[in-house]
């Protein structure tokens, strides 16, 4: 039951990623978005991914935090693409 808690939680959370990536892709400007708080994210998930593995419990929620990290980690290449958009409108 953990699990489907722990699974539902991160669906819950991750459906906001994909939503704010294709914003981001959008704005070309990076001036809305926090690079600490993505790499904070970031580092939140690849936390829960080793608490998996240093507790073994490797299972089926796996898949949804490196799906979330993944969509993540797209946002913060947009970031530096944004980024580099917003020194050339200078």
């Amino acid at each position: 039951m953990a699990s489907i808690l722990e699974t539902a939680m991160l669906i819950c959370f991750g459906l906001s990623w994909p939503i704010n990536l294709v914003k981001n892709i959008k704005a070309k400007t990076a001036k809305s978005t926090s690079l600490n708080f993505l790499l904070l994210i970031i580092f939140g998930y690849l936390c829960g991914i080793g608490a998996k593995f240093v507790s073994h419990q490797i299972n089926y929620v796996l898949i949804v935090y490196f799906l979330n990290l993944a969509v993540v980690g797209a946002n913060l290449v947009v970031y530096f693409i944004n980024k580099n958009y917003d020194k050339k409108s200078l």
